[in-house]
């Protein structure tokens, strides 16, 4: 038995569809809110500069993170110093990429940041991206 409508004759099987409708409404709009801010990565104090290009950081791009007291990180993976080179190289050769995106924080001295890059353009590694955050105008 069935709810009947108009000349209908047996159960209604039509499927009511706006509760479905309205909670993927409400799952959009939380995955919207939430999907800037899903690869956090590493907590770094970036270095702010004025806007150069956008950039959007995915977890497919190959990311190496240095923290103020000298830890690695690629991706979220924390890396050891003494295999950084080779790791870095393998996931390049690995993903066929050529970009490495480079987050140091903003401590971190750059002397530092500098032996780095040379180490990895020693290393072959030439095509290093430099991530920063945009600084706020002030207005």
């Amino acid at each position: 038995m069935g709810f009947q409508t108009g000349n209908r004759k047996g159960p209604v099987s039509d499927i009511n569809v706006t509760p479905l409708v309205d909670v993927m409404l409400v799952l959009l709009v939380i995955f919207m809110v939430t999907a800037p801010m899903m690869f956090s990565g590493v907590n770094l104090k970036l270095p702010k500069t004025g806007k150069v290009s956008s950039l959007n950081l995915r977890p497919e791009l190959i990311i190496l993170s240095v923290t103020a007291g000298e830890e690695y990180f690629l991706g979220k993976e924390r890396i050891p110093k003494e295999t950084l080179l080779k790791v870095v190289s393998d996931k390049l050769k690995s993903t066929k990429s050529d970009v490495i995106y480079l987050r140091a924080d903003y401590a971190l001295k750059y002397e530092k940041v500098a032996k780095l890059i040379s180490a990895l353009k020693n290393a072959g590694i030439s095509n290093i991206a430099l991530v920063t955050e945009i600084e706020k105008s002030q207005g």
